[in-house]
């Protein structure tokens, strides 16, 4: 009769494709409840943080612009208009600024809506645009609706959240 140590046991596990299935799902599940932590912080442009979980519950519009484009800065109002309106709106600048560069492309474009310091698709599953501008659409459940491609309207913004109710 053989017997194994338990680094024996172990190794014979992991090294069997079973093995290495169990530790690949453990795996994938902590990253997902790690994704998932309500009490993670969202760092925004003007040095202060917000808990994602104060997101929850309402329509969440994550728009991507960037100085340079031209149908962003026609959008900005609009955006602005729905964020003084009640609507949550999070601008996400493309180029990945950062400090007073940032802060100078928040100042010209005249936004008033805050702006992520850090690119939040990966909670959502979603790709970096392509092109700009672009809004993702989340649902007050956290799940990603829509995600809207070239300059928009306040009524077609309302539109998209409004085909989700």
């Amino acid at each position: 009769m053989t017997f194994l140590t338990t680094r024996q046991r172990h190794r014979s596990f992991i090294d069997s494709p079973r093995g290495r299935l169990r530790v690949l799902c453990v795996a994938v599940a902590l990253a997902t409840m790690a994704a998932c932590n309500p009490t993670e912080e969202l760092a925004l442009a003007d040095g202060s943080e917000q808990l994602w979980s104060t997101l929850e519950g309402d329509w969440l519009l994550v728009n991507y612009w960037a100085k340079w484009c031209a149908p962003c800065r026609v959008e900005v109002p609009e955006l602005n208009e729905l964020h003084e309106a009640g609507t949550t709106v999070l601008g996400v600048n493309y180029d990945g600024l950062a400090g007073s560069e940032l802060q100078a492309d928040i100042t010209d474009l005249g936004i008033r809506f805050p702006v992520a310091l850090h690119d939040p698709r990966e909670r959502w599953g979603a790709t970096r645009p392509e092109v700009l501008p672009t809004t993702l659409v989340v649902a007050p459940d956290g799940s990603l609706h829509a995600v809207l491609v070239g300059p928009q309207t306040r009524e077609s913004l309302t539109a998209a959240m409004d085909g989700g109710r």
